[in-house]
This record gives C-alpha cells, sequence and structure tokens, in this order.
C-alpha cells in the first residue's frame, strides 16, 4: 500500500547562505531518483525540509516496492553466441551466468535483427526495487550532488572513521507511514528519533510517529517550523505584521529574508529602535550596516525614509523579551555610531583633494592607476557629451568624470564597498557641487545589474556610458575577453548596460561611433578592439532580446544587419513580427534567399543600377515598373522611423517578384542583359532589406 514518505537528515548549523539550495538540491534529487525507480505514485507531492540543523523531504504517494518490470537484455551476437550446429559456446554460457542464468533458458533466447547481423535476446522480469534499496539508492546520489560550499572532514564516534560532509551529522528519521525505512549514511543507521529546538523543545529527542505526524510534531513538541517555505512566509507574515502595527514597512529583500529564514527554526518578530539623531547618516549607510551586519529589517515611512525603528528575527520566544529587544539595540549601536564617524570624517576632505590619491591605487596591471583611468573616462565623457550637443553637457560630463571615483578613497566605501556612487553623490552635494553633478556622480555605474534603474540625468548617462566604454575598450584592446563562465571584470553586465542605455535613452547614439570615439582615450596601450566589442554587445543584445519573447528567426534577420542606433532595434522587431503575419512574407523571405545566393555567385561586382533600355521581358519589365513605384514610398516611410509600413508597402512585390523567377533568366548570354538584371535584383535585395535581412525569415 502507498503511504507517504519522510527522511530528515539532522545536523549541526548548516551556513545559512547556503541552506536554501542545500535543502532544494537534496529534496530534488531524492524525488527524481524515487521516481525513477517506480516508487513515486501519480500525483505526489514533495514538500522540501530546510532548518539550520536539518535537510529532508516529506514526499507523498510512495510504494512500499516498485513494480516488476518486463525487459528484454541483448545478450550477443548470434555468430558468437552459437556453433554451426546451433549449440551455444562457452561464451554464451558465461553470458548468461554473468546475468544469473543458465543453459536451462537457451530455449527462451530469441534470434532478432541486430543492425546488419542477428543477435540473441533474452526477456526476463527484472523485480522492482524494495523502498529501503530503492531509498539508500537515492539517498546515496542525493549526498554525493549536494552543492556543499566547503566541505568538512570529522570523526565519528569510534574515535578512527573520517567522514566528509558539509557539517557533522548525528542522526537519520527515515519513515514509510509509520513504519521504519532501513537506510544509513554518514556512518549512521536511520531511526525514529531527533531533536528540536536547541532550547525550547520540549524534549531533549523527539520520537516520531509516523511520516504525517512529523510537521506537527516538530512544531508543538519540537517548537520548529520544518519546511523552508513555510517558515519563510511565517516570518514575512510577521514582519508585515509588526510593521503595520507601527504604522511602517519593513524593507524589501529577498536575499535577506532567506538568509533570516535559514538562521531560526521558529521565528519571532520583535520591534527595536535606535536614537533618531543617527538619522542624520546617510540611510543607504544605516541600512545596508544594519542588513549586513545584524541581518536586521530596518522599516521605512510611507514615502520610504528610514525611520529610528527596525525589526529583529529571534530564534528565541521568551515570554517576556524585554532582554532580547534591549540587546538587539545595544548591538546595533556601535555600528551606527563606526557610521556616522565614517561620514564625519569623510566631509572633512572635498572629493576634488582626493583626486590625486587615485594616482596611487592600481586599477590594471596593463592599463595603469585609477587616476589615469579617470582621465581615460573624462576624455570619453567629453567626446560623447559632443555627440549629444556639447556646451555645458560636456563641461559638467568633464567635472562628474574627473570626481565620479574619488569616493573610492573615503572612509565609507572602505567599510561598504556597495556604497560606491552612492557616497560620492552625498559628497558631492556637501561640497556645494551642482545637482547635476551631484547625480551623475551617484547614478554613474547604474545600471549596476540587471533590471536595475538608469541613471536619472544626462550628464549622469553620458558619465555612465563612458565609464563601461572605458571598462569594455580598455579590457577588450588588451585580450581580457571573458571566457567561458569566468567573466572576473562583469564585462557581459557592463554590454548589457552599454545595450539598455543606447536603447532607452540614447537614440541618437550609433555603436561604432561610441567605440571610436573612445578608442584615443588609450593611446598606444591597446590595439584597436572596435570589430570584435562590437560582435560582444550584439551578442549580448541577441541574448536579451530572445529572453524578452522574440523569437532567434526574428532577431538574427534584425540583428545581421547590425543597426547601429540600438534605439530603433524594438521598432524593426516589432515591423519583422508584422511582416511576418501577411501572406505574403513566405514567398518574399524565400525570394530574398534566393536572390541573396544569386548575388553572392556572381564572378563580378553587381551594381544596384538599372537600364530600362535592357528590360526585353515583360517579367523584368514589370518587377522594375513595381520597384520603381514602390521603392520611394517604402524609403520614405523609413527614413521616418515607420518600419512596418514600409516593409507592407513592399509586400506588393510578391506577384511581380514571382513572375520575373517565372520568366525571365538571370544568367542570360548576352553580358549587358545578364549585369541589367543582376543590377535589377541588388537594387530590390537593397530596398527590401533595410529593416532586417528577410532571407532570415525563410524557413
Amino acid at each position: 500500500m502507498n503511504k507517504n514518505l519522510l527522511i530528515e537528515l539532522f545536523v549541526e548549523e548548516l551556513p545559512p547562505k547556503a541552506l536554501k539550495k542545500l535543502g532544494e538540491a537534496f529534496s530534488a534529487v531524492l524525488v527524481d531518483s524515487l521516481k525513477a525507480q517506480g516508487l513515486v505514485g501519480e500525483g505526489a507531492q514533495a514538500t522540501a525540509i530546510a532548518t539550520p540543523r536539518r535537510l529532508g523531504l516529506h514526499l507523498t504517494n510512495v510504494a512500499p516496492k516498485a513494480a516488476d518490470r518486463a525487459v528484454q537484455q541483448k545478450l550477443m551476437p548470434v555468430a558468437v553466441a552459437l556453433t554451426a550446429e546451433g549449440q551455444a559456446t562457452p561464451a554464451l554460457l558465461k553470458k548468461l551466468a554473468s546475468i544469473g542464468a543458465d543453459a536451462s533458458v537457451l530455449p527462451q533466447l530469441k534470434r532478432l535483427p541486430d543492425g546488419k547481423a542477428e543477435a540473441l535476446f533474452l526477456d526476463q522480469l527484472v523485480p522492482g526495487a524494495t523502498l529501503a534499496e530503492g531509498l539508500q539508492k537515492a539517498l546515496d546520489e542525493s549526498l554525493a550532488k549536494l552543492p556543499i560550499p566547503k566541505v568538512m572532514t570529522y570523526q565519528l564516534k569510534d574515535g578512527w572513521t573520517d567522514v566528509k560532509f558539509v557539517r557533522p551529522a548525528h542522526g537519520i528519521v527515515a519513515l514509510h507511514g509509520a513504519e521504519l525505512v532501513a537506510v544509513s549514511a554518514l556512518g549512521l543507521q536511520s531511526g525514529r528519533t531527533t531533536r528540536g529546538h536547541r532550547f525550547e523543545a520540549s524534549a531533549p529527542e523527539l520520537t516520531i510517529e509516523s511520516a504525517d505526524s512529523y510537521a506537527a510534531q516538530m512544531r508543538e513538541q519540537g517548537a520548529v517550523i520544518a519546511g523552508f517555505a513555510e517558515r519563510r512566509a511565517e516570518i514575512a507574515r510577521q514582519l508585515q505584521a509588526a510593521a503595520a502595527k507601527e504604522g511602517l514597512k519593513p524593507i524589501e529583500d529577498e536575499a535577506l529574508l532567506d538568509e533570516v529564514t535559514a538562521l531560526v527554526e521558529r521565528p519571532n518578530v520583535l520591534t527595536c529602535q535606535f536614537e533618531p539623531e543617527f538619522l542624520a547618516v546617510p540611510q543607504e549607510c544605516l541600512i545596508l550596516t544594519m542588513k549586513a551586519n545584524q541581518k536586521y529589517f530596518p522599516l521605512l515611512d510611507a514615502a520610504g525614509k528610514l525611520t529610528h525603528k527596525f525589526l529583529v528575527v529571534s530564534a528565541i520566544s521568551p515570554a517576556d523579551a524585554s532582554a532580547v529587544i534591549e540587546g538587539n539595540e545595544r548591538v546595533v549601536r556601535p555600528r551606527l555610531a563606526d557610521a556616522k564617524f565614517f561620514f564625519d570624517q569623510d566631509r572633512k576632505k572635498t572629493l576634488a583633494d582626493r583626486v590625486p590619491g587615485l594616482a596611487k591605487v592600481v586599477y590594471h596591471g596593463k592599463l595603469g592607476t585609477q587616476g589615469e583611468r579617470v582621465e581615460r573616462v573624462r576624455a570619453i565623457a567629453r567626446a560623447i557629451a559632443g555627440l549629444l550637443g556639447g556646451g555645458a553637457l560636456t563641461e559638467q560630463a568633464d567635472q562628474a568624470a574627473l570626481l565620479a571615483k574619488s569616493d573610492l578613497l573615503t572612509d565609507m566605501v572602505g567599510e561598504f564597498p556597495e556604497l560606491q556612487g552612492i557616497m560620492g553623490g552625498y559628497y558631492a552635494r556637501h561640497d556645494g557641487l551642482s545637482e547635476a553633478v551631484a547625480l551623475a556622480v551617484e547614478d554613474h555605474y547604474k545600471p549596476r545589474f540587471a533590471g536595475d534603474e538608469l541613471p536619472r540625468n544626462e550628464v549622469g548617462l553620458v558619465v555612465a556610458l563612458a565609464d563601461k566604454l572605458e571598462t569594455l575598450v580598455g579590457l577588450f584592446g588588451i585580450g581580457q575577453l571573458p571566457t567561458g563562465d569566468k567573466d572576473p571584470f562583469a564585462l557581459r553586465r557592463h554590454a548589457l548596460g552599454l545595450v539598455r542605455m543606447l536603447s532607452e535613452r540614447a537614440p541618437t547614439l550609433a555603436l561604432d561611433a561610441l567605440i571610436e570615439a573612445a578608442v584615443p582615450a588609450f593611446g598606444a596601450l591597446i590595439q584597436n578592439p572596435a570589430g570584435p566589442l562590437a560582435d560582444f554587445v550584439f551578442d549580448r543584445l541577441s541574448g536579451s532580446l530572445r529572453e524578452q519573447g522574440y523569437s532567434a528567426q526574428e532577431v538574427d534577420a534584425v540583428l545581421a544587419l547590425r543597426p547601429q542606433r540600438l534605439a530603433d532595434v524594438a521598432a524593426r522587431l516589432t515591423a519583422v513580427r508584422a511582416f511576418a503575419a501577411l501572406p505574403e512574407a513566405a514567398a518574399l523571405a524565400a525570394a530574398n534567399k534566393r536572390i541573396g545566393n544569386i548575388l553572392k555567385k556572381s564572378e563580378e561586382p553587381v551594381q544596384a543600377q538599372i537600364n530600362e533600355a535592357l528590360l526585353v521581358e515583360p517579367g523584368e519589365q514589370h518587377l522594375a515598373a513595381a520597384l520603381t513605384n514602390a521603392k520611394p514610398i517604402a524609403d520614405g516611410l523609413f527614413h521616418n522611423g515607420e518600419y512596418a509600413a514600409s516593409l507592407r508597402e513592399l509586400a506588393v512585390l510578391k506577384a511581380p517578384v514571382d513572375a520575373f523567377f517565372d520568366g525571365v533568366m538571370v544568367n542570360a548570354e548576352d553580358p549587358a542583359l545578364r549585369a541589367n538584371r543582376l543590377g535589377l535584383l541588388k537594387t530590390l535585395h537593397e530596398a527590401m532589406n533595410r529593416v532586417a535581412e528577410l532571407a532570415r525569415l525563410a524557413s
């Protein structure tokens, strides 16, 4: 009879940042292995168990034994298995013995085709695995495949045997319904006893009655919420409830929520506070120190401004929580005092005064110091600002680029590198610089990651483009390209940031022109990487567009033309999708492919020119006339950015194109006629492939 299965591995405190992944991997491999062995019934539900001191799985509808399976086993070729008289050879008898059979099965063997020859096959009924056998195999696989960040070596109680695992393990529970399943791992034998909360369990050990009683027993007797997802949801609920009592909201941080879930077995959210005078420090500093160092949840008001209250997820639930609250308030105070000290000290020196110090900070062995890098970013920023109009923009971009890296030398950024740029903005305002420059200093790293916001003003956009271009051009120029999954300088992320800024905020800037504008800043330090770098950027763009839902055909058709204004790409893709839906699309795509092949095979260069006097066949006359009528209209629509309308206008050419190929011999014997027909096709090809390379849409 199918019953529910429980397996729990009890261990010492697991690394919190890895717990979620460990729990998911442990349960997933168990489930997959048990299913592969035929031990799991239809519609089975799996619940992963992961707390600071346990990994496990609750799985419904598990069979005590897998069904027997009929299998047909290939033995060996007939020529090897049987003598000329049809008797079994020693090789066949040895093979049978190896699979637990003997000569008595010879009448059951089947001769079946096997390629060009025949082979002998034996039909067997293979007994299904018992749950104990299957679970042992699944457990061994799961432990072998765990993504352990760092392995520990420890000794068993015998004092001699070494075991390697993420943390020392002390017990295994394995129950099928109420029945014990005998398995072993890490030097331990399975039983039905485990331990609950380190301080609040009702007894030192808990005896689990059945797989289905586990969750309730752990909660009621063990003071543990065993399921990671359930415990996470409970923490989120308590955070919202505690914040609502104060009329505030907790900061949203999924990674912090995961980490805190991995630190407690039964959460108890408490409200604490610190002295309001610390709020004079930029809230990013206070929030970061509370989250990173203490795992606290700062509370924000309705406007998103930090308040002097915060939430703690405690691992204990005493009747009087005042001591816990006071302890957390006492611990956070020196952290906030350090942040205030750093902020006060940093403001004693201006950003401009820190610039010379960047000459002592190494950026890259082949590309010099941060000071030299700043000068390159300034030069590139001035060039980009010139492309956008120059004037005041050039002056502000130059000033922001000069100061953007200065906060790397501040105490605050030294303590919290995540605040680089952000603190520069605060210090720029303190130094009396314009808001445009302060925002640019703050935003010049943006976008820092996928989905991050872009720079908020034009000065910030220019400096952010210059900063990313300096990194990309410099590292490509010295051959420091990403390889496989290794990308130590985050060049893929820089390229995607460049793509986003050009696509969403800089419609007039051309990619090749930007790269060429950046190269002179390096002088003789690098080789010009324009070609490989452009390929890299378009490759990143291609991947991004496919992730957004565009088909490979659509993306390839548009990017084959290497459109330099990336802001046009979305409109071109929309146009291609609309064109592909037209009844004429398939025939025109195929015709474009055919035309492209014809032009490639031409032995002489083909000019997109038509001599009407040489149009002698009706098919070429009609095509030339239709093209003459449609092309000016399509070109006008293309220049106005109306790409879909431009392609729609050219769809009328289907009938004359079909008629041309049906009635006209392109490779005429007369060289003049042949050249003119090729010129007609070249003119048609150029007209139809301005938005995208339509041949890529041909199936």
